[in-house]
């Protein structure tokens, strides 16, 4: 019985580590998968995600003193069980990995930009009249991991020199040439990630 328990908490700390980070882990899959467009799908999840994490660490937490607790001599009915060696997933080291697995998962927003390849674009500059700065208002984004595929999004279109993209102001900063491209161009491409550019005004 306390077996089944101590893999339903562990199987509980997996899931809720993997939901906590889903919003800022579905950009990176969408990327990967070439399937843009499902970028922001798990954005609305952004608020449950300190709820979730806190779930995670109590789940966990108390795995672990299930595990590392003393045993009382009325839960060992014969001194065999005291010699029997648990399987893997009953073990500590199991425990571990599955810790450190879901803080890797808790911590994903703060590293998911190492995903994302430089695809800044070499634009000769021709005119420097050309070179305009245009703010952009776009909703959906909640995390850096939100932030690194706008600015990816954006970069993908030629003419582009520099994007930047802040999910705490929910705005991104698109430096370009527009004798190269406009901002409706910029606008599709965000849009198609699935995030939503709401309005644009120039710097």
């Amino acid at each position: 019985m306390k077996t089944k328990s101590n893999k339903a908490l562990i199987g509980s700390g997996i899931i809720t580590a993997i939901a906590a980070s889903l919003c800022c882990i579905t950009p990176v899959l969408a990327l990967i998968a070439g399937t843009s467009g499902m970028a922001s799908s798990f954005s609305w999840m952004e608020p449950f995600r300190p709820y979730l994490i806190g779930f995670t660490i109590l789940v966990l937490g108390f795995a672990w003193y299930q595990k590392l607790k003393p045993r009382k001599a009325e839960d060992i009915q014969c001194a065999c069980e005291e010699d029997e060696k648990p399987s893997f997933w009953q073990s500590k080291r199991f425990l571990g990995i599955v810790t450190v697995f879901s803080a890797l998962m808790l911590a994903f927003p703060y590293y998911s930009y190492v995903f994302y390849p430089d695809n800044k674009q070499e634009v000769i500059i021709v005119n420097a009249a050309d070179i305009q700065t245009v703010h952009f208002d776009i909703s959906g984004m909640t995390c850096s991991a939100c932030d690194s595929h706008v600015a990816y999004a954006a970069q993908e279109v030629d003419g582009v020199i520099e994007a930047k993209a802040d999910h705490t102001t929910g705005t991104a900063v698109v430096k370009f040439d527009k004798s190269k491209t406009s901002e409706e161009a910029i606008i599709q491409s965000i849009d198609k990630t699935g995030y939503k550019v709401l309005g644009h005004n120039e710097q």
